[in-house]
């Protein structure tokens, strides 16, 4: 039986619960899976999935310090493979073109990976085009193992075109999750190589995301207005609050944010500034089953994304089709990869990034209207359903991974 080898930048972890649900719908087709994390998990609480995935996880020493003995052993060992000179001299070209620790660590990492590797493996898989498969990529040179790639967005659009270039020339095959990703890496590969990039919605796992059952809500409550996501850039979470300030007075709207993330403190203190804070609940990560009550407590969901300053981006959010598979009306920014989902005036609502007028009157019309509200969560709970089961998805990656025998 082969045994796939998973390379992930952390494990597990609440914002990645598409790569969990991956993982579990593939041990179900049967699939032998290990993962290796580049770092350990930081988040206080699991999805269920994650309770149910049967696969070992092990952890690579995140800075090489901290464990220098282990480092070595595995240094000793990967320097004896047939592969290891190759691997030193692509790494070394490499980190000229790319002099950070970032870079540097990845060698360390690979030669651990390599030298802890189970027998039976048989291919590596990185999930992130970034620095999970620039480890991946060394470990592949040392041992010969095949190797293949999921990319998903910020690790496309922050990652130099070079490496992403020299990646796709030695894996086997790359998927990705939204279309303008696709046309990306298509676009920068060399010719010999374009056929490598495949176009995979991830998808929902409806057994997880049920029908929500038919609610009676107050008329005389005020809208609940819901964004789930972390507290970063690319979020455009500053956006959305000076969005909620220029709504009417007299409008009755209360909104709540679920998500971790490094600009919370900044955010309250932006509602704060708006004077909306009392309007405004923060109620930090939170677990699937959290999130899903929330989904079904709210009225109107709302995501500001935007292109951050380094070129982060969202491609096509989970969070996003999560909200329409529970009858959510939802209100979003027309980023290339959102917009292969909501349907402007279908499905949805959508205005340009970083337009906080334009997002207000969005909402406002969202409010005031009940019948559009419905209208529209209909319709994107029909399309959700019908192009973005997790399904679809695993069907083609248990294709290719069991294409290797």
């Amino acid at each position: 039986m082969s045994r796939l080898i998973f390379i992930l930048k952390g494990y597990p972890r609440l914002s990645e619960t598409f790569i969990a649900q991956e993982i579990r719908a593939l041990e179900r087709r049967g699939l032998g899976i290990d993962i290796v994390s580049l770092r350990f998990p930081t988040d206080k609480h699991v999805h269920p999935v994650h309770r149910e995935i049967a696969a070992k996880a092990s952890y690579l020493p995140e800075y090489l310090y901290q464990e220098p003995w282990r480092v070595l052993c595995a240094w000793t060992k990967a320097k004896l493979r047939r592969g290891y000179w190759r691997a030193l001299w692509q790494w070394i070209k490499d980190l000229a073109r790319d002099p950070t620790p970032n870079r540097g660590r990845r060698f360390g990492q690979a030669c651990v990976m390599v030298a802890e590797l189970p027998k039976d493996a048989t291919r590596l898989h990185a999930h992130f085009v970034h620095t999970p498969a620039s480890a991946t990529y060394y470990a592949h040179l040392i041992t010969g193992l095949p190797w293949s790639c999921s990319a998903h967005a910020k690790d496309i659009w922050t990652s130099p075109d070079w490496d992403k270039r020299e990646k796709l020339a030695t894996l086997d095959w790359l998927v990705t999750c939204t279309r303008d990703g696709y046309e990306h890496l298509r676009a920068i590969a060399r010719p010999a190589d374009r056929d490598k990039v495949h176009l995979v919605y991830h998808g929902l796992d409806f057994a997880r995301f049920p029908e929500p059952p038919l609610a009676m809500r107050d008329p005389a409550a005020p809208l609940r207005l819901l964004s789930v996501g972390r507290a970063v850039p690319k979020k455009g979470y500053a956006d959305l609050l000076k969005a909620l300030a220029l709504l009417p007075g007299g409008a009755g709207w209360r909104f709540h944010h679920i998500g971790g993330g490094p600009l919370l403190d900044d955010l309250k203190n932006l509602a704060d500034t708006l004077q909306i804070a009392d309007r405004v609940t923060w109620q930090g990560a939170a677990p699937q089953e959290q999130v899903l009550e929330a989904y079904r407590a709210a009225d109107i969901f709302v995501l500001a994304s935007c292109i951050a300053e380094d070129g982060d981006r969202d491609g096509l959010p989970n969070v996003l089709m999560e909200a329409q598979s529970q009858k959510l009306a939802v209100v979003a920014t027309s980023l290339p990869g959102i917009a292969e989902l909501v349907v402007p005036d279908e499905t949805g609502l959508l205005v340009p990034p970083n337009a906080p007028a334009d997002l207000s009157g969005a909402l406002l019309r969202l409010m005031r209207d009940p019948a559009l509200r419905l209208r529209l969560a209909e319709a994107g709970f029909a399309r959700v359903r019908q192009h973005f089961s997790l399904e679809r998805g695993i069907d083609d990656l248990e294709r290719r991974f069991k294409a290797d025998g």
